[in-house]
């Protein structure tokens, strides 16, 4: 009975592999820097991007959104949906709109890194607290009048 090794594509497999390992491990720590600078330009403290589901409850409080919806990211089907909206919330509360929340989930290679390090780019406040938008009535009724 004859064997037959594949020692040439072992050796390219696992080149590949390493390479590959590394480059996924190198856009990981580069999200996760990204994620610090936002977290400190929201007021946080940067270490808490790098603690797994805590970094999830800090985004929660960055957004302004109550702390049960970091269980609701955790269903599955469910939580792209929350993801999503808590991306554009995100986005809102740098001041940015629903282009850049396209932008941050098909493109995030770019638009996170444009919103960890603009400094243009500045915190807003929370953009799902609804206290924000109380005064919506006295902002439309002092329109054209000069002070």
């Amino acid at each position: 009975m004859e064997t037959t090794t594949y020692e040439g594509g072992s050796v390219f497999g696992a080149i590949f592999g390493t390479g590959f390992i590394i480059f996924c491990l190198a856009v990981a720590v580069f999200f996760i820097i990204c994620l610090w600078k936002i977290f400190e330009k929201a007021g946080q403290e940067g270490w808490k991007a790098i603690i797994p589901i805590y970094n999830v409850y800090v985004l929660t409080q960055i957004i302004g959104k109550p702390w049960y919806w970091v269980i609701l990211m955790c269903i599955p089907y469910v939580g792209i949906i929350w993801g999503i909206w808590a991306t554009n919330l995100l986005s809102k509360s740098f001041g940015k709109t629903e282009g850049f929340t396209v932008g941050l989930i098909l493109l995030g290679i770019v638009f996170y890194p444009i919103l960890a390090f603009d400094r243009t780019i500045v915190y807003k406040g929370p953009a799902g607290d609804p206290t924000r938008f109380n005064n919506v009535n006295e902002d439309l009724n002092s329109i054209g009048k000069t002070a």
